[in-house]
């Protein structure tokens, strides 16, 4: 039987001590754990750490975008030569891939990536994935890697996405962890409060919430859970640990997917309730129903579609630039973007 894909994403707040420092023991850990996987799945690997790692070398650090990008830059060998030990004891070798937003909106590029990741799979390396921050321009790079992962696991089928989280899962108002979410729906997103992030990160529960509704609307499992236990990821698995967001039913083809996830880029919209009421119903989108318009963009770019609760609804292929729609947000039977160039997700 093939193996099937497995990503796992590790934040920062749960690979680091209070001092920021990238954990050993939490690594040796996690490094077992997915040396013994690896007989079952085609892992990847999307860590968090580089900044953490990199930051006590740049003086008067205050965390600005260039010192972010000069931290990361320095961290980033660090944390891959943690890994490369690590792996190593269990005669894996590791590859490091930073990837940058333009590889997954220029399909060329996706494609690109994909091969080059099935070539290391066929020679038992993992991949080690970190954003380009060097180089990643600040509207087009990934909001976290929450979205990195995500994105990856659309690109190769994945069967299920794993979320390491500082709290060991999703919480409900007492503070427990719900085991079992059959999908994300307004009832879930109620229970987290925006804006909310960890110390080291800079993602929160809202980010991992609306990129899991992405995953599982696109067919895959996501699980998210702590590291606490000897094997943590197994156990997740395995259902005795974390929350279990289970997959739903997904007909879209590979290109679909493509620009249902790797192809947001430059911009969002924001539905009114009317609006996406009709979206909703395979209808096209009219600009009398937008509400708001971040970001800039040209006509047959593609852009985000964003619901009244603040979540991803779908994407769509423009016709109009965001200049012409705001022009034209009052007047009626103007078309936005076609039915047919409309992905919900």
């Amino acid at each position: 039987m093939a193996q099937k894909v497995l990503v796992i994403k590790l934040g920062s707040a749960v690979i680091t001590n209070a001092n920021g420092n990238i954990n050993k023991t939490v690594i040796n850990k996690i490094v077992s754990d997915i040396s013994r996987l690896s007989k079952e799945y085609k892992v990847v690997l999307v860590s968090s750490g580089a900044v953490s790692s990199g930051k006590k070398f740049v003086s008067n650090y205050k965390g600005t975008l260039l010192q972010r990008k000069v931290a990361a830059a320095i961290g980033n060998p660090i944390l891959i030569q943690l890994y490369r030990t690590s792996f190593q004891k269990s005669g894996f070798t590791v590859a490091q891939a930073l990837c940058e937003r333009s590889h997954f909106s220029n399909r060329k590029q996706f494609l690109q990536l994909r091969d080059t990741f099935k070539t290391f799979w066929k020679h038992d390396v993992i991949p080690v994935v970190n954003e380009n921050d060097v180089i990643s321009d600040l509207e087009l790079k990934f909001s976290d890697n929450d979205e990195l992962a995500t994105l990856l696991a659309i690109a190769f089928d994945a069967e299920t996405l794993v979320l390491c989280t500082s709290v060991g899962g999703f919480l409900n108002e007492d503070k427990e962890i719900v085991r079992d979410i059959k999908a994300v729906n307004t009832d879930i997103l109620s229970l987290v409060k925006k804006g909310e992030k960890s110390e080291f990160g800079l993602g929160g529960m809202l980010s991992k919430l609306t990129f899991t509704r992405l995953a599982t609307n696109l067919g895959i499992n996501v699980v998210m859970c702590g590291l606490q236990s000897a094997t943590p990821i197994s156990d997740a698995l395995n259902k005795m640990s974390g929350t279990w967001f289970h997959s739903q039913k997904s007909n879209l083809k590979n290109r679909q997917k493509w620009l249902a996830s790797g192809s947001i880029t430059l911009g969002t919209i924001k539905l009114d309730k009317g609006a996406s009421k009709a979206v909703a119903e395979r209808k096209s989108l009219l600009t009398v129903g937008i509400a708001s318009i971040e970001g800039s963009f040209a006509s047959g770019e593609v852009v985000q579609l964003m619901g009244e609760q603040e979540t991803i609804i779908g994407v769509a292929k423009t016709k109009l630039s965001s200049f012409e729609i705001k022009k034209q947000l009052k007047i009626k039977h103007v078309i936005a973007a076609h039915a047919n160039d409309i992905v919900l997700i």
